[in-house]
């Protein structure tokens, strides 16, 4: 069997930082060799993230490619991910040419999934930004990127993409839900070594972040800083849940996305409501446990469910959203009165204490998501995502790039299925 090194990047929906793995794949067995991690400018971060709000969302392909102020911006993007490759490399002593590949995800701008798509009557897509091939050029190493389209051109909502990498995971960390706290929450039920389901759950660091941006200089609320001195806002805490109850009782698997989290609204609820700026960011903590718990209770009662919870991404540490979570798993958080009988039916079904848990592979699990998923592609595997599965389809994810000489245009700043991707298909047939 081959073994692989391969790079996996993620830049993340808050672009609070570019973050890099190396990891080293023998079979499903990882080994993390080095990590990178460059912050994000604020400048850099807030063109991006004006661009998705004022600019891209609902847009297509070519009404994209159209603006001028694009390219620079997908540019300098694509510049900075192929810069921090080379310092990783080069701080840890490794030759480019001993990496078999870069697993890239690109920037998802805007996201409408089936399961969303088919409530609003509208047609699916999903939207990412970023030429697999520039970066190629520019490293000089093969990348394999576009993850998202083949997923969601065969019906799945594209997101989450990560339940069989946690699946690969469990084969040395065991059964159990596999817990992602990133901008959004998403998890895994993990059951004799396969993925059963997979879902993401709702805003997780997403309106603490951006609360916290609006009003400080600092880009998040490291150690609890504020949320600390913060006590609980119940009728916060119940508008929070009214602001996003379409989204947060639809059935799972689903899939989230910031342009339909409603987060203007949400700064303007608590500016309205006079609320004290340490009780908003206590209340914005509470509630991203809150939704990640609320999401495991819609778990298909048939589903035996093992008692161990595994955590990944930094939204975990911090401290008032991790014991949110286990004082609501524990069943002594605050629970809203509409959710009392849903939370105790839930929690009675683990049939002894359930265990929390950080993962030893909770750094860095996104990035190495899609080294693991460029290793599939490179196999030409199928990545065994659970619904997709279960309706018999097979996909394989990803395009490949390899590096040329002297390319300046490229066209695959965009991915495949961005939206009217549908008639893009019927013309090229």
């Amino acid at each position: 069997m081959k073994k692989y090194r391969i790079i996996g990047n993620m830049t993340g929906n808050s672009m609070d930082a570019i973050d890099l793995v190396l990891t080293e794949f023998d079979g499903d067995k990882m080994t993390d060799i080095c990590t990178f991690s460059r912050p994000y400018s604020v400048e850099r971060q807030r063109a991006m993230e004006n661009f998705r709000r004022q600019r891209a969302v609902g847009k297509s392909r070519e009404e994209i490619e159209g603006m001028l102020e694009f390219r620079p911006l997908h540019d300098d993007y694509i510049q900075q991910i192929a810069e921090c490759i080379q310092c990783m490399l080069k701080e840890n002593s490794i030759d480019k040419s001993s990496i078999d590949a870069i697993g890239f995800h690109g920037k998802t701008l805007d996201h409408n999934p089936p399961s969303k798509a088919k409530t609003d009557g509208t047609l699916p897509y999903t939207l990412q930004v970023g030429s697999g091939q520039m970066l190629s050029d520019l490293t000089g190493i093969r990348v394999v990127y576009d993850f998202r389209s083949e997923p969601l051109m065969a019906g799945f909502d594209g997101a989450p993409l990560v339940p069989p990498h946690n699946a690969h995971i469990a084969a040395t960390e065991g059964d159990g839900c596999y817990y992602n706290g990133g901008n959004t929450s998403n998890f895994a039920w993990i059951i004799g070594g396969k993925a059963q389901v997979g879902s993401d759950a709702g805003p997780f660091n997403e309106y603490i972040d951006n609360f916290i941006r609006k009003s400080t200089s600092d880009t998040f609320d490291k150690n609890g800083k504020y949320g600390l001195k913060g006590v609980l806002n119940k009728d916060l805490l119940q508008k929070l849940f009214n602001l996003g109850r379409d989204y947060y009782e639809r059935p799972l698997p689903k899939s989230g996305d910031p342009a339909y989290y409603k987060t203007d609204e949400v700064l303007k609820l608590i500016q309205q409501d006079k609320i004290p700026f340490n009780d908003a960011v206590h209340t914005l903590e509470y509630f991203a446990s809150y939704v990640a718990v609320h999401a495991l209770t819609l778990t298909d009662k048939k589903i035996k469910l093992p008692p161990s919870i595994i955590l990944f991404g930094g939204g975990w540490k911090n401290p008032v959203v991790r014991s949110a979570f286990d004082d609501i798993i524990n069943g002594k958080g605050y629970v809203l009165p509409e959710h009392q009988n849903l939370f105790e039916s839930f929690l009675k079904r683990f049939t002894q204490s359930v265990s929390i848990r950080y993962s030893t592979l909770g750094e860095f699990m996104e990035a190495r998501l899609f080294a693991d998923l460029a290793r599939y592609k490179l196999e030409n595997k199928v990545w065994e995502i659970p619904e997709i599965v279960n309706a018999g389809k097979k996909v394989i994810c990803g395009v490949i790039a390899e590096p040329t000489q002297g390319r300046t245009v490229y066209n695959d700043c965009i991915n495949m299925a961005s939206k009217g991707w549908q008639f893009r298909q019927n013309i090229e047939k």
